[in-house]
């Protein structure tokens, strides 16, 4: 056992904790801790865009999570992957920079939580950001996180945008500004050098020299401490030996929306009669921790082109493939820059709302799983996801050991407008595809098939083959105290006990209309700015 004093303790160095360490420790007179569950980022792959493939299902960089078997998808188990390392899901995400909608911000207060508005939550946005372009109303300059436009534009793309144009989805070449509406390049988190800028490479890696900051790696987080009802500290192991750290100021949980839940739980905070399943004694019955699970289901068509313009043609070729590695070894460009999309669309599953309610991604390149490699026939992906599901899951603990993960119920397609939304979504792509430009192109329907035409097939197309986009939100729910499943107040303190805050995606009160890895380090940055605020 060992024993060291701190001012801050952040738990889980991710989007959200990388950001808060940083932060935290600009005060020199503040000793600050941050505990990492998983190794280094020196895997090159993590660094190369196109990465993913490789640290994705890697028990080296991922959690590895998987749901439980879920009634929505035909009792289907899904691959919920979490990253694992220094830099936490943004050193192994799809690299897309989307904040979301000023709508969503907007009802968070709405929700009955003071200062989260969309005006309010812009400059956080903007005082992380680097962006290409610079800095304007907007946008920022100059912030540790790189912000690049896509550098790799095929002709498959070019397509699929002119025929969104031609369905009447007007062009838009910024999705973080007026308006999110439209068709175009996705901007990705990715630096002036062709390689990932996860939050540990723009926050934590130029902060390491700081005396008053210390990173342990591989640490294993068992529970918080509390006398009485403040967090006095964290016992965690490293290699098996266990360790305390005590906190005189405040332990801040970024492990996310799986991982804070788990900890709190693990730590006696949570609804009581789930804690006495294993034996737990209850520091705050909490009801809300680990409820209001929601994610962005997507749903992946597949076309078949009667043309060679996909990444499927290249990767089958040895040659090609061969000379990509060397077009980024020598200039940092071609397709080992890509992220996981190229082109985005929001817009309106249907005529009768008045903001984007979908989501596309469109990949030039086609697979069953990304682990498989891509297929032997020419193919782009255009996946479709609803922004703002309305079914809600949860997660629950199976034990009381904090090595045994929690069981996560996803719980979609469990409502109405949730099945009706996958409906229209892939009658959506179809009427894309059917567009002038792209239509002569395609050879066939590989997925779902025009076999599946009826909104039951369609729907039961969803349930078969739908996964998630990596978007877990929620299960840590701000908002007002006289709703008992609001688990921390608007400024991220959790309620009924002192000296602790959770920071991370896990606080949305509802997810955000688009990726999450932005708006989870905008949480970080305004939330390390009220915990400066609150120690005057």
């Amino acid at each position: 056992m060992s024993t060291e004093v701190y001012d801050y303790i952040v738990v889980g160095a991710g989007s959200s904790g990388c950001v808060m360490a940083s932060r935290l420790s600009e005060d020199p007179n503040k000793k600050v801790l941050l505990l990492e569950a998983g190794g280094k980022d020196t895997n090159p792959w993590i660094h190369i865009p196109i990465g993913y493939f490789k640290t994705m299902h890697s028990p080296k960089t991922d959690w590895c999570y998987k749901t439980e078997n879920d009634p929505g998808l035909n009792g289907r188990s899904l691959e919920w992957p979490r990253g694992k390392v220094l830099g936490g899901s943004s050193s192994l995400n799809g690299l897309l920079y989307v904040r979301g909608q000023a709508e969503d911000y907007d009802n968070w207060v709405a929700l009955g939580n003071k200062g989260w508005s969309y005006d309010e939550v812009l400059p956080y946005f903007k005082k992380s950001e680097d962006n290409e372009r610079g800095g304007n109303e907007y946008h920022g300059a100059g912030g540790p996180l790189s912000v690049s436009n896509i550098r790799v534009k095929r002709e498959i793309c070019e397509l699929f945008i002119d025929a969104a144009e031609e369905v009447g989805i007007p062009r838009n070449d910024d999705f973080n500004g007026k308006d999110q509406e439209g068709v175009g390049y996705f901007q990705l988190t990715i630096t002036q050098k062709g390689t990932r800028c996860s939050t540990a490479v723009g926050f934590l890696k130029p902060v390491l020299h700081r005396e008053n900051l210390t990173v342990v790696t591989k640490a294993l987080v068992h529970k918080i401490n509390f006398n009485d009802k403040r967090a006095s500290g964290i016992t965690y192991s490293v290699n098996g030996v266990e360790h305390t750290a005590q906190c005189q100021g405040e332990i801040v949980l970024s492990a996310g929306a799986i991982g804070s839940p788990q900890i709190l739980m693990l730590s006696g905070v949570g609804d009581k009669d789930e804690l006495a399943k294993h034996n737990i004694d209850v520091v705050k019955h909490s009801p809300g921790v680990g409820k209001n699970l929601q994610d962005h289901l997507q749903i992946r068509t597949i076309y078949k082109v009667k043309k060679p313009l996909t990444l499927n043609d290249e990767l089958r070729n040895p040659l090609r493939k061969a000379m990509m590695g060397v077009e980024y070894a020598l200039f940092r460009t071609g397709p080992l820059t890509m992220a996981a999309s190229q082109v985005a669309i929001f817009t309106q599953s249907n005529d009768t709302l008045d903001r984007p309610d979908i989501q596309y991604h469109l990949q030039p390149l086609s697979a069953d799983k990304p682990a498989d490699g891509t297929h032997k026939f020419s193919a782009f992906t255009a996946s479709v996801c609803q922004l703002r599901p309305t079914s809600t899951g949860h997660i629950e603990l199976k034990s009381a050991n904090p090595a045994d993960y929690p069981a996560i119920h996803p719980n979609y397609l469990s409502t109405e407008l949730d099945q009706q939304t996958a409906i229209d979504s892939i009658k959506h792509v179809r009427k894309i595809i059917g567009a002038p430009a792209l239509n002569p192109l395609i050879a066939e329907e590989h997925e779902p098939g025009v076999q599946h035409q009826t909104d039951e097939e369609l729907l039961e197309y969803a349930r078969n083959r739908a996964t998630t986009i990596y978007h877990p939100t929620g299960t840590c729910k701000m908002g007002p105290e006289s709703d008992e499943m609001n688990v921390v107040d608007e400024r991220l303190r959790v309620y009924g006990l002192e000296g602790l805050r959770v920071v991370d995606c896990s606080i949305m009160p509802e997810i955000v209309s688009g990726n999450t890895n932005a708006p989870a380090i905008m949480i970080a940055e305004k939330a390390a700015d009220m915990m400066k605020e609150d120690a005057r």
